[in-house]
């Protein structure tokens, strides 16, 4: 059997791919795994929209009491919300079912430890273990000595209530649109704006199990784009179906993604004397216009792989505050131990609200600098041939000399596909394009041979 977890939990189409006794099976082991010497371990469980939701949540929460440990059912709450409620609830751990940005037919399970973390890939392993051991010791308790399930009404109100208490002013006199996407921040984000005083207006928030993300949210800005100008709105922000990651929509309509709202509250957060060694960690496919903007304000870029448990990690070991991706997924690790949507949608409008800047005009702070990528065909054992073959390296380096400090070159094997994907950053399209493209071709030519 191959790795059960990928690089955010279990995913897979819901009841085949991940069926219902999956469910119970990550819920057995993982409860086991994760409460080890607990006296009787609390886990709390959290879902978005998706119709599979509930098929899954009753059988996840069902292995969860085969063990013994008490489940406590959130509701549709944000994937963030479970990680801040673990620590707030003293929870042994939390599961969150969503699949995120993914469209509906797919579902996910996704663990954190008590502390809100996502888990170590060790620990992921030790629970496929037990899986595939067919649950090998795990005892399996009788009478009294089963689990019990209860729902925490406060779920959301708690939740609203942290979030909340990230900033310190309202939003009085502004007008704010919100993109739902169908999802779980269709109560949590209205309600949270509503409450401190903005004039809310709001699109895609009517969930029916099966409308989440569809053409709508995060992944497909287009409508918060027009709705924000045709409604006189301050800026919208869309979140997507787990409502982790969170894009923002100026005055004028443009989209402000995650490298610009980073640079926004990085440079605020620096002249607060808020930003940790004056650091900003992101991944390698975040914008090089990212790292000019931010060099002019004596703010250090620190790069990651891609994925944003790699950007944790980095800002846990340093201590570092802020970090993200471009999709939106950004961390204010003072705040939370997860990628936080409704924070970060908060932190954009506070720094609106407190600066009397447009978005606009904060948003100006960045240029994005033109990006393209092409795919090389290679097979699956030449996917280091771009570090390996001289005449690529000579030609990596001459094009890097060519863009002249305004550029870069950036090779990435995929991890699921027999391909490299060659991406160029640079101020001239056509240029970028045309090296982009030769490159690609130089490596899939030389790597076939």
């Amino acid at each position: 059997m191959g790795r059960m977890f990928g690089t955010d939990g279990v995913r897979g189409i819901a009841n085949t791919e991940l069926t219902a006794q999956l469910a119970y099976n990550l819920g057995r082991a993982g409860a086991y795994v994760l409460t080890e010497g607990a006296h009787k371990p609390k886990i709390i469980v959290g879902m978005d929209t998706r119709i599979s939701g509930d098929m899954l949540e009753a059988a996840l929460v069902a292995g969860i009491l085969s063990v013994g440990a008490e489940a406590v059912r959130l509701g549709v709450v944000p994937t963030p919300a479970v990680a801040y409620l673990t620590r707030k609830y003293g929870a042994d751990a939390g599961v969150v079912i969503s699949a995120s940005h993914n469209p509906v037919e797919y579902n996910g399970i996704k663990f954190f430890n008590s502390q809100g973390y996502k888990l170590s890939d060790e620990l992921e392993d030790r629970i496929q273990a037990v899986i595939e051991s067919n649950f090998e010791g795990v005892p399996s308790p009788t009478g009294g000595d089963l689990g019990r399930k209860r729902t925490e009404e406060a779920a959301l109100e708690d939740y609203i209530k942290f979030a909340k208490s990230t900033i310190d002013v309202d939003f009085k006199g502004m007008k704010i649109a919100l993109d739902c996407a169908n999802g779980a921040s269709y109560e949590a984000a209205v309600e949270t704006f509503r409450s401190l005083g903005a004039e809310v207006v709001v699109i895609n928030n009517d969930p029916d199990g099966v409308n989440i993300n569809k053409n709508c949210g995060s992944t497909h800005p287009e409508e918060l784009m027009d709705y924000v100008v045709r409604k006189g709105c301050n800026l919208g922000l869309a979140f997507d179906g787990d409502a982790d990651r969170c894009l923002a929509v100026d005055e004028k309509g443009n989209l402000v993604n995650g490298d610009f709202m980073m640079a926004i509250c990085a440079k605020y957060l620096k002249d607060q004397g808020k930003l940790t060694k004056d650091v900003l960690v992101v991944t390698v496919m975040s914008n090089l216009g990212l790292d000019i903007a931010l060099a002019k304000e004596n703010i250090t870029t620190v790069k990651t792989k891609v994925g944003d448990r790699y950007v944790l990690e980095e800002m846990a070991k340093e201590g570092y505050k802020l970090g993200g991706e471009q999709s939106g997924h950004v961390i204010f690790l003072e705040h939370n131990t997860t990628g936080d949507g409704l924070v970060t949608g908060l932190q954009i409008a506070a720094v609106v609200k407190k600066s009397g800047n447009t978005l606009s005009q904060l948003a100006s702070i960045m240029k994005e600098l033109p990006q393209v990528l092409a795919n090389a065909k290679v097979p699956n054992d030449k996917k280091d041939i771009h570090e390996k073959d001289s005449e690529i390296v000579n030609e990596i380096r001459k094009m890097e000399e060519k863009l002249h400090g305004c550029g870069r070159v950036l090779i990435r094997p995929s991890g699921t596909e027999p391909l490299v994907r060659v991406m160029l950053e640079g101020e001239d399209q056509a240029e970028i394009d045309e090296m982009a493209h030769s490159l690609a071709k130089m490596i899939e030519e030389k790597a076939n041979k």
